[in-house]
């Protein structure tokens, strides 16, 4: 399970879409998993909504363009499921964003190849799920609730060996470059247009996408978690999936 974020009181139901929009221009950033599609026994199993691809190009043409799909899969696996979107990716948790046009903004490089070869003997001799990335790599332990803290210790201390980040989630814990963090799209894609200018909103469900929510603080706009997970660092929350697209008027 994620790691236990500051106690805080229940957060409050963010103001409607429409009147956030009748306001000032609006920029939103929105995870995948956990968020627009329920989580799953494994990365392969989610469920996407039908039409869900076509209802957010309509939601980002309402937005001008500023919406943006932040992820922590890679940009190849978010297209396997939703098809090609003219739209701002950010996968890799921010290691790769891509334009509408998919003219590259940012790519991190491949995790050297002794990394990722520790992490697919770890993760076989274990019995847990090695999710192999273009840009990071991921051990899924939602099987063996049992190993989180020495799967953790292991990806931590590979990481440390080699120079690289851990980033945790539900069930799972991913190495990936410094630097590569949902945050830091949102600092990017916010002094891009269509995006510069406009109030950011990030909407996520999990540890990685506080980062999200600091950053749309810091460039004056705020976070919406999902779920019941304790947040730091979003002002608003809504309960489930189902509430998430209802608000986006999907």
């Amino acid at each position: 399970m994620s790691r236990a974020m500051e106690s805080r009181p229940c957060l409050p139901a963010p103001p409607r879409l429409s009147s956030l929009l009748a306001d000032r221009p609006l920029a939103l950033f929105l995870d995948f998993d956990g968020t627009l599609v329920e989580i799953a026994d494994g990365p392969d199993a989610i469920a996407v909504p039908p039409g869900l691809a076509d209802r957010l190009q309509a939601l980002a043409a309402r937005l001008n363009g500023a919406l943006a799909l932040v992820s922590g899969r890679s940009i190849a696996n978010l297209t396997d499921f939703l098809g090609p979107l003219p739209l701002h990716l950010a996968g890799s948790h921010g290691g790769h964003v891509l334009a509408p046009d998919g003219a590259p903004l940012r790519e991190a490089a491949p995790l050297p190849s002794p990394v990722v070869d520790a992490l697919g003997t770890f993760a076989q001799a274990n019995g847990l799920l090695h999710e192999r990335k273009a840009h990071g790599g991921a051990l899924h332990y939602r099987a063996r609730p049992d190993l989180e803290g020495g799967t953790r210790r292991f990806a931590d201390a590979l990481a440390s060996e080699h120079g690289l980040a851990t980033k945790s989630g539900k069930c799972v814990i991913e190495l990936v470059w410094p630097g590569a963090d949902k945050g830091g799209a949102v600092d990017l894609l916010s002094s891009e247009p269509p995006f510069a200018g406009a109030l950011p909103v990030f909407i996520g469900d999990d540890v990685t996408d506080e980062d999200g929510f600091a950053a749309c603080a810091r460039h004056g706009g705020f976070g919406i978690a999902v779920g019941e997970r304790e947040s730091a660092a979003a002002r608003y929350s809504l309960p489930s999936v189902k509430d998430v697209h209802a608000w986006l008027q999907l």
